[in-house]
């Protein structure tokens, strides 16, 4: 993009990720004088929205969507098992936490709960349709009109037999 461009990008004080394909987006802007940009603008205060896609791509561990065993496409896992989903990096802008998103309607639990038990380090955010989290500094606030769910796996617990995963204590909040 020309400087004009990109000078636009990091001065904006909001700036709006469309849904679409997570993975596809990042590999757009990984490495490139627009991923620095969107940074710069975060930087200088700019608020940066995003919806599905724009949503997941705030995480620095990014879950794509794609399932590793089970090739064939599903709005939900079947089980919870390990080494199945795939990350990438993401934007990076919320570092402290993994993002999913439709998250009620399309029922992601399994994938999310498999993604705080690979990452018990990382809270787990699930944030449905027409709903948002609003983070400023270390706090978030639910806007819209469902629910956020939230599961952290603070006594990293994480148990296995064979691919399959298990723990004990698995914290589960709903906004």
């Amino acid at each position: 993009p020309g400087k004009q461009l990109l000078d636009s990008l990091q001065n904006a004080s909001l700036i709006y990720i469309c849904g679409g394909d997570q993975a596809l987006f990042m590999n757009s802007v990984s490495g490139s004088l627009v991923f620095d940009a969107i940074h710069t603008a975060f930087r200088n205060g700019a608020v940066i929205a995003g919806t599905s896609a724009g949503a997941a791509v705030m995480s620095k561990k990014m879950i794509t969507g794609n399932e590793l065993r089970y090739p064939q496409y599903n709005e939900t896992f079947k089980c919870i098992e390990g080494e199945n989903i795939e990350y990438a990096d993401g934007l990076g802008l919320l570092a402290t936490a993994i993002i999913d998103q439709h998250f009620v309607k399309r029922s992601r639990y399994n994938r999310l709960i498999t993604s705080v038990l690979e990452n018990p380090d990382l809270p787990g955010i699930g944030i449905d349709e027409s709903t948002a989290i609003l983070v400023k500094g270390n706090t978030a606030e639910v806007v819209g009109e469902s629910q956020v769910i939230v599961f952290r796996n603070k006594s990293k617990s994480t148990k296995r037999l064979g691919n399959k995963m298990g723990a004990n204590r698995i914290q589960l909040e709903i906004y």
